[in-house]
């Protein structure tokens, strides 16, 4: 009886207290003169002189505190650039929900030197339609690149090759502010420097706002752009060391004089990379070691002018232009059981690389709040030519390679936002994008014909969402319709081999939120999406040769299709928040990397054929779990878990030993691959911060071969000083020299292989802001495009 009775004063003073603090405060803060918003504003609520709760807008301008005593209470808003303002509200069981409407702020007449507000910590936000990390300190500090950062990111991964996978799949393309690339996204994400990164965008379940195609989903990468007045910018510096040092620098700058912004960032890496492994063949018995050493220099930036006509119209233009050298040798040995059989090769490779982006865009504001139409347009043009040499048990066989190639595409945009009434937003728009590419190979090897691939492609688009907000739900209903068109031709002295396929198709997209409470939302969204062959996987060039194995693409692939459908759960704690996701996917004519059997070769000398084909179809579901979690004060961690059952069919050819010969079977496999992460902010002093951080990958099942569990850990320390304007960063990558890719092979010879890579490394980096002046920066739309990207070796 006394338990019960203790239960029921317990609950009773816990519903009390939910009772009195079930306060909520909202609105928008926005530049008095300009009357533009102002995003990341340092917001407090005090109580007789205490604080309560510290937060900060969001990139609109807008905020919403909750939880707070139904009391009178001040706010108090802190921005560089602007005076401190004070504005006192109270909270009652009358007046529960409190919107303050625009919160009017006035600037200085004063220079300051500040310029660049970048978080401790990256912070995670969970909209509609994605996931948002803005990117802090925490994770620029972990290495060079963005390459180097994109493990820290729950469910992306990128392997030793540079491959980028989300959620297990590598179906997935990646934007820079919102655009595509033609170039390789391995190349790519090595020569944006991490410090350049604004934020990433994860979005799994895309609306048919965006373009249908990668089942996994887009990861757009934002790039810092200053719109403050006068002369900003921030320079960065920083040093690899490991096998080889590798160097990397970044500059970010804009300047802005009345109604012109100019901005630029610049960036290069350079350094030599040492990579290596052996595969072995049970069949034979023979060992192929395997090691490549490469030498990269890449360079890039981003230059532009914003145009600000007057308040309702401003034109925009920026290029971005990167460039890659490459040279890397592969040398291999073949050992055998018969040392006198044993052979090695020791091939060489010069690339070089260049991809250009032109982008003119104009937005327009009508008099009704919210109601925009912005026109966009992109050209993109990407060449790379590589040149290989091939030397033969140290006999240089005059033998070469020349490939050269070349992807021109134009993107056409229009979009329309109209904000029908208070609580219906309309969205429409239309898209057409025409891409070509050539692609030219000439070799004087024996038995090797020289070829001429083209590959073009016409998309045209248009879409419709309608958005409803009620009081706790909202929904966003859309479709795109879609008419596609392909053309290939392949071309050698002894064949021509044409290729045409067009469909039109329709992609629906649905979603739901639910707002239970305060603390807790549900999002549901479904989508149809496809995946079209890249230009990488289709093109019937050799796009790599080692003694055993040959990389060719195969220009009849078709598209994959997938349906999806997605339940998130958001929970605010306090300064805290979790996030749960589960998933489904039913995929059609899935697009795989396959190893076949060289039917060209001798049958003893054991070669394969590494391709891509369709399999008949695949299934996943999945669950994921992050959180971003304020343990205490000086100690904050971004734990993640993200699991996915997946069942894969398909034929191949396997070996039968009774006819000595391939035939073609039909396998089936299933793998549930687990990933998970932990990141660890300590707060040591006012200017210096420690991270921790773990990753683990458990094996993975496919077809022809299964990976070995992988995982690390990585420490990391950052001082700052000159009034925090200046850094630096140290980061330790893989203490104990534990990650590697090791594979069982099981078609079509099996074996097992393990491969390494210069994980183990120590950066040591600079960075330093300088400038001042208030924020003034304008909001672009973002566009995207997506294909499938598989390629690589391993």
């Amino acid at each position: 009886m006394n338990i019960k009775l203790l239960l029921s004063l317990f609950m009773l003073n816990l519903g009390v207290a939910f009772a009195q603090n079930n306060g909520k405060v909202s609105g928008k803060v926005i530049d008095s003169e300009t009357s533009e918003s102002i995003p990341f504003a340092t917001l407090q609520v005090l109580s007789d002189g205490a604080v309560l709760l510290t937060d900060v807008t969001d990139l609109d301008g807008n905020f919403t505190l909750r939880n707070l005593p139904l009391k009178p209470l001040q706010l108090t808003i802190q921005f560089i650039g602007y005076q401190n303002l004070t504005k006192p509200f109270v909270l009652s069981q009358n007046i529960q929900d409190l919107n303050l409407g625009n919160v009017l702020i006035q600037s200085q007449d004063i220079q300051l030197e500040e310029v660049t507000i970048v978080a401790e910590r990256s912070t995670t936000e969970q909209k509609i339609d994605r996931k948002v990390i803005n990117v802090g300190r925490d994770l620029s500090t972990v290495g060079a690149t963005a390459s180097d950062i994109m493990n820290n990111i729950p469910s992306v991964n990128v392997d030793q090759d540079g491959k980028l996978s989300l959620r297990g799949n590598s179906n997935v393309r990646v934007l820079v502010d919102g655009r595509p690339s033609n170039m390789d996204v391995a190349m790519l994400l090595k020569q944006i420097p991490s410090t350049a990164i604004k934020s990433i965008e994860i979005i799994t379940n895309p609306s048919a706002k965006y373009n249908p195609e990668g089942m996994s989903g887009i990861i757009n990468i934002i790039l810092h752009k200053n719109s403050m007045d006068g002369f900003n910018g921030s320079f960065s510096s920083g040093i690899t060391f490991a096998k080889r040092a590798k160097f990397n620098n970044s500059f970010n700058a804009n300047y802005r004089t009345g109604k012109v912004n100019f901005f630029a960032t610049l960036g290069n890496n350079s350094g030599e990379y040492l990579n290596g492994g052996y595969l072995y063949i049970d069949q034979d018995e023979s060992t192929q070691l395997i090691d490549v050493r490469s030498k990269n220099r890449n360079e890039f930036f981003k230059v532009g002018v914003d145009y600000h006509i007057n308040d309702k119209n401003t034109v925009s233009v920026y290029t971005n232009q990167s460039y890659g050298n490459q040279r890397f040798s592969v040398n291999s040995d073949v050992l055998l059981a018969d040392p006198t059989l044993s052979f090695y090769s020791d091939d060489s490779f010069k690339n070089k690389n260049r991809n250009s982006i032109y982008n003119v865009a104009y937005k327009k504001l009508f008099k009704k709040e919210g109601e925009t139409l912005d026109f966009e347009a992109t050209y993109n043009h990407a060449k790379g030519n590589q040149n290989s040499f091939f030397v033969l048990n140290g006999i240089d066989t005059n033998q070469q390679d020349h490939t050269k190639a070349k992807d021109e595409s134009t993107i056409i945009n229009l979009d329309y936002v109209n904000p029908l009434t208070e609580k219906i937003n309309l969205e429409l728009g239309a898209e057409a994008r025409i891409t070509n590419t050539t692609n030219h190979y000439l070799t004087n090897r024996a038995g090797i014909e020289n070829a001429d691939f083209s590959y073009n492609f016409n998309i045209f688009s248009a879409y419709a969402t309608l958005g409803q907000k009620f009081d706790k739900l909202s929904y966003k209903l859309g479709a795109r319709l879609e008419r596609y068109e392909v053309k290939a031709d392949y071309q050698t002295t002894t064949q021509n081999e044409p290729f045409k396929n067009k469909y039109f198709t329709v992609y629906p997209s649905a979603y739901v939120n639910y707002e239970v409470n305060e603390t807790n939302s549900l999002n549901l969204s479904i989508s149809r999406r496809v995946d079209r062959p890249s230009i990488s996987q289709t093109k019937p060039i050799r796009t790599f040769s080692t003694p055993r194995v040959t990389g060719i693409g195969n220009p009849e692939l078709l598209p994959q299709f997938t349906n999806s459908i997605e339940l998130a759960y958001t929970k605010k704690i306090n300064k805290s928040s979790i996030n749960a996701n589960v998933y489904y996917r039913d995929i059609h004519d899935e697009i795989s990397q396959v190893f076949l059997n060289d039917e060209n070769a001798n049958p003893d000398e054991f070669k394969m054929i590494q391709t891509y084909t369709n399999f008949s179809g695949n299934n996943s579901f999945g669950f994921e779990l992050s959180a971003n979690l304020k343990v205490t004060d000086w100690w904050d961690m971004q734990p993640s878990l993200d699991l996915s059952s997946m069942k894969q069919n398909g034929q191949l050819a396997v070996y039968n030993p009774t006819i000595n010969q391939y035939v073609i079977e039909k396998h089936t496999v299933n793998t549930t691959p687990l990933n998970a992460r932990l990141n660890n902010n300590f707060k040591i002093t006012k200017n210096l911060r420690l991270t921790w951080f773990g990753f683990y990958r458990s094996s993975v099942k496919e077809l022809q071969a299964e990976a070995k569990p992988m995982y690390k850990t990585d420490i990391g320390a950052r001082y700052s000083f000159w009034d925090q304007k200046a850094n630096i960063n140290l980061r330790f990558n893989d203490v104990f020299n534990t990650l590697r890719y090791r594979v069982n092979t099981t078609n079509p010879y099996p074996g097992y292989g393990n491969f390494h890579w210069e994980s183990q490394s120590l950066f040591v980096g600079f960075n330093v802001m300088f400038g001042g002046g208030k924020n003034r920066a304008l909001q672009r739309k973002a566009r995207e495009n997506n294909e499938s990207n598989k390629s690589g070796m391993f």
